[in-house]
């Protein structure tokens, strides 16, 4: 049963350790908890940031340019067509990133697209999202083979199918996929869940709830919205709160429309195969994960391979993601910053407000749904609101809605995981309607 060579031992658990530290394990720095790959982009960024936007602006180009060009090439199976050879659509959200970003970078063009409320926001070199993304897609695509190509995956995956497989619809191996979104960054998790859908390893319903469910922001951007709303002494309150909502809403979500609804198959289209999570009679569910574990790493001995196929993840997500990210995101925050639709479409949530006893609830209501374009939009607007329960309510809703379209949800119509935008729209709303109640419920009790 374990009669494997020390090599195939150490080929398993030293990626592993490596990989499990790197993306999991939270150092404290200057700036509160953060995971290493975290700190190593944040440190990158300051050495880059003055030629960061060039460099991403260059690359947008080449997205938009190429797209235009290989939208009219006979279509190829090799890897520079599978970067450009995109539909109309995505050719067309291409060329606008290429244009919000080279409006931001030459300041030309309307307020609505330069501001620092919107396309500078998020494609400034000092700390704008888009470039920073363009550092940990850096890190993320040549380190995170070390996460799901030497077993580690495997071996949790095994140990822990009895549990998350009946509560949330899901392979056990998700469960690194979540600790990696809680500990590290929900655009971890995303491109964690994207790497081993294209693998084969998630049906298509999986991969679906997986990136929608437990792609949860990190512990240290909930520091950031506890603070902002100005409640930083309630932290262990608020996150149990984050908790206890992330939990249900992962029990719920699987179950209900639009999650249930998607194919149990894998990404070749072949059916889901449940006899991989099965325990044969030999095995214990320690030596059955080992076993799997060593298999997959044997199977990965070739680290030239591995650093091939990592740069092609970087160049992949510069190229599809990036682009995705840049486009949707300033077109929602425009939304957010200079028209009424928010707080139009807040307005049906301020009778459920009111229904729940939250104070100044015609205040609250537009931030359930400007969540949408960006996570911490609600807690900056509910800097004007007195009631302590309604910012904590506001705190708790805004983190467990998890889809914003200026960083996960973008990331993840950038990536080719089986969801709509019309998906997105449907859990985030879905998502706010089941975590008010529980959110005004514990708030209740605490203030």
């Amino acid at each position: 049963m374990y009669n494997y060579k020390l090599s195939s031992y150490l080929y398993f658990i030293i990626p592993s350790i490596i990989g499990a530290f790197l993306f999991m394990f939270p150092i404290k720095a200057d700036d509160g908890w953060k995971v290493p790959i975290s700190m190593f982009s944040s440190w990158s960024a300051g050495i880059v940031s003055s030629w960061i936007e060039v460099f991403a602006l260059a690359l947008f180009a080449i997205a938009a340019i190429g797209s235009i060009i290989f939208y009219v090439m006979p279509k190829k199976t090799s890897f520079v067509h599978s970067l450009f050879q995109v539909n109309l659509f995505w050719t067309i959200v291409r060329v606008l990133a290429f244009i919000f970003a080279a409006m931001v970078f030459t300041q030309q063009g309307p307020e609505i697209i330069t501001s620092g409320d919107t396309g500078a926001l998020l494609f400034n070199g000092d700390g704008g999202l888009v470039t920073f993304l363009f550092i940990i897609f850096f890190f993320a695509g040549l380190i995170l083979p070390l996460l799901t190509d030497y077993g580690l995956l495997e071996f949790f995956g095994s140990l822990l199918v009895k549990i998350v497989r009946p509560l949330f619809k899901i392979p056990g191996r998700a469960s690194i996929d979540a600790l990696a979104s809680w500990v590290g960054d929900g655009t971890i998790g995303v491109l964690l869940t994207n790497a081993q859908y294209e693998q084969g390893n998630y049906t298509k319903r999986e991969a679906a709830t997986i990136a929608t469910t437990f792609s949860v922001v990190s512990i240290t951007f909930s520091l950031v919205i506890i603070e902002e709303v100005g409640l930083a002494n309630y932290f262990p309150q608020f996150y149990g709160s984050v908790v206890v909502c992330g939990v249900i809403l992962a029990i719920i979500m699987p179950r209900i429309y639009p999650l249930r609804q998607k194919e149990d198959t894998y990404i070749d289209g072949t059916p889901v195969d449940y006899s991989r999570e099965e325990l044969p009679a030999e095995h214990n569910l320690v030596s059955f994960g080992l076993k799997n574990a060593i298999e997959k790493a044997d199977q990965n001995r070739n680290l030239a391979k591995m650093l091939v196929e990592g740069c092609k993840n970087v160049v992949h997500m510069w190229i599809s993601v990036a682009p995705i990210v840049m486009a949707f995101g300033t077109i929602a925050l425009i939304l957010a910053t200079y028209t009424p639709v928010f707080s139009i479409l807040g307005k049906p949530f301020e009778p459920y407000l009111m229904l729940l006893q939250i104070p100044e609830a015609a205040e609250a209501a537009q931030t359930m749904v400007i969540g949408f374009a960006d996570m911490l939009l609600p807690a900056i607007l509910s800097s004007g609101i007195e009631s302590e329960l309604t910012r904590f309510v506001i705190a708790v809703v805004s983190v467990s809605q998890l889809i914003y379209m200026s960083e996960v949800g973008g990331l993840i119509l950038g990536t080719k995981l089986p969801i709509r935008f019309f998906d997105l729209i449907v859990i985030f709303l879905i998502r706010t309607i089941i975590a008010l109640p529980i959110a005004a419920g514990i708030g209740h009790l605490i203030f």
